[in-house]
């Protein structure tokens, strides 16, 4: 089945919504948004913590904002889109609040901020300590109150359509690839339909579920950042992959992990060895509220010093009602497995939280392929550089999904349907046994990562990964040319894709930055 739609959305968190709701009151045509699973379960909504923007300008500043973003960035951050980001940061709070979304606020009726790891002011805006899933509600709420747009749950999708599918070769030095849509299997007839466009979004969200415990739910599998490599789009900075360094340490659930908020360190959460004694002062003058990369390294180095499965984050010396206050879902998730915050420590672990890099996108967040434009975790924008400041990555998807649908209303006019693309081949059969390959390929991913390419990496252990994941890559292209596309089998390859990038990218920075650190070259390359 062919479908036509002016502006096609693939993924339905922060940034496909907010584009998703700027362009259908333009008038400019139809808008369809396309999602895996449901809206509910896109990974904005498990973002705790908060959404950073210079609200209080008598304390704070842009230039503050600024700042701290590059330092976090180690300063390989492109100081244009830092800028753009703070600077339009107000604009993008005011427009999630007049699409529904409550932040809280004090008795005077300002914003109560919190501050966080990074952040030399108290600039992060919150709604208790699950604003992501706040903001997450709001938008649902307006998306699905609107009639312009067509939200399609539980559709995958396969591929992006170039001229490659017309017939015409394309490589990475092709100079005018061009996107006329998607490939979509459909849940109800497990076909795959032509899903035609004007102007397409990719925002299917981060990579953490190529790693064996990630606070990102399964979804999490690089779909958007796979499909767009396929295609010979330009994707980079994949080397630098954000650990949070603390999840509740719970065996039972690694896919997600349950995140302990950086807002909790913020409130004055002590990071401590089982036997109560602090460790940070050895790694930073910051104590507990460094960077991420720098805490993450850190609880990773003690937990092998000492043999651990886990640290401990304390607030047992806060008074209990203000931290239950604060922290109401931290707090009943914690005593769900018999642990009072209140009075014993939170066991934490560090896990693949983020992913700085992604597709590459100008400051319009256009990509590399014509009427391709990607927002949000999947696309690399220059804000992170080397690793990403605590809550900037909300506001860098409503301030991006803004410019992009400036861009796109813009010049939806030069772009017409292509009626030449031939609707996908679905010939094949999936038997059990292959499902029981795929699964065990996956785990098999999750292990090769965490093990090789995790916080801590060697020039062996990089290079040993990439030989795994060239043999599974072989195998698995080999399967989904003898099957029907489903979407387990299309998760695998891009979940191997996703790996390969972070690998191959690893290799090939011979320096330690941001968040790639290697005791092979373990201080910058311009310290050498």
């Amino acid at each position: 089945m062919i479908r036509k739609f002016d502006f096609l959305i693939i993924g339905g968190g922060v940034a496909g919504m907010s584009y998703a709701l700027k362009v259908a009151q333009s008038g400019k045509g139809k808008v369809a948004l396309v999602c895996k699973t449901t809206l509910d379960e896109a990974n904005t909504a498990k973002a705790q913590g908060g959404i950073a923007a210079v609200t209080d300008r008598l304390k704070d500043n842009f230039e503050k904002h600024i700042e701290d973003t590059m330092i976090a960035g180690d300063y390989i951050s492109d100081r244009a889109a830092v800028e753009q980001v703070v600077r339009l940061a107000p604009e993008g709070i005011a427009d999630l609040v007049k699409w529904g979304v409550n932040f809280d606020k004090k008795e005077d009726g300002e914003f109560d901020l919190h501050r966080e790891g990074g952040h030399q002011e108290f600039r992060i805006l919150h709604h208790a300590d699950d604003t992501g899933f706040e903001i997450q509600r709001g938008l649902m709420q307006a998306v699905r109150n609107n009639p312009d747009i067509t939200v399609l749950e539980n559709h995958y999708a396969v591929e992006i359509i170039t001229q490659h599918h017309l017939g015409v070769e394309v490589t990475r030095r092709t100079p005018d690839i061009e996107c006329y849509g998607a490939y979509i299997l459909d849940p109800d007839t497990q076909k795959v339909d032509t899903f035609l466009s004007r102007v397409t979004l990719i925002a299917t969200g981060g990579t953490g579920a190529v790693y064996a415990t990630t606070s990102n739910p399964n979804i999490a599998t690089g779909d958007g950042i796979a499909m767009v490599y396929r295609a010979k789009g330009t994707v980079q900075d994949m080397e630098f992959v954000q650990f949070h360094p603390t999840v509740l340490y719970n065996p039972q659930e690694t896919h997600p992990a349950y995140l302990i908020t950086e807002a909790m360190r913020g409130y004055g959460g002590i990071l401590r060895l089982p036997n109560g004694e602090e460790f940070m002062q050895k790694y930073d003058k910051r104590l507990s509220l460094a960077p991420r990369d720098i805490v993450a390294r850190a609880i990773d180095r003690e937990m092998k010093i000492h043999g651990l499965k886990h640290v401990y984050l304390d607030v047992t010396h806060k008074p209990a009602e203000e931290t239950r206050h604060h922290f109401p879902n931290i707090y009943a998730k914690c005593m769900e497995i018999g642990i009072d915050i209140t009075k014993q420590m939170i066991p934490v672990c560090p896990s693949a939280h983020y992913m700085c890099g992604g597709i590459k996108v100008d400051l319009n967040a256009r990509s590399s392929i014509r009427r391709l434009y990607a927002v949000g975790e999947c696309s690399c924008t220059g804000l992170h550089g080397g690793n990403r400041l605590a809550s900037n990555s909300l506001i860098e998807a409503v301030v991006y999904a803004k410019k992009a649908a400036e861009d796109s209303i813009a010049h939806i006019g030069e772009y017409t349907f292509n009626d030449r693309v031939p609707e996908w081949n679905d010939e094949g059969t999936m038997t059990n046994e292959e499902k029981i390959l795929i699964a065990q390929d996956m785990l098999e991913v999750g292990q090769i990562m965490s093990n090789y390419v995790g916080i801590v990496r060697s020039d062996l252990r990089l290079h040993r990964a990439w030989t795994r994941l060239d043999l599974l890559y072989e195998e698995t292209e080999e399967l989904f040319k003898r099957v029907k596309p489903t979407r387990d089998i299309c998760e695998l390859r891009n979940m191997i894709n996703v790996a390969y990038l972070i690998t191959r990218q690893a290799i090939e920075r011979k320096e330690s930055r941001g968040l790639h650190y290697t005791i092979d070259y373990p201080k910058h390359a311009y310290d050498q």
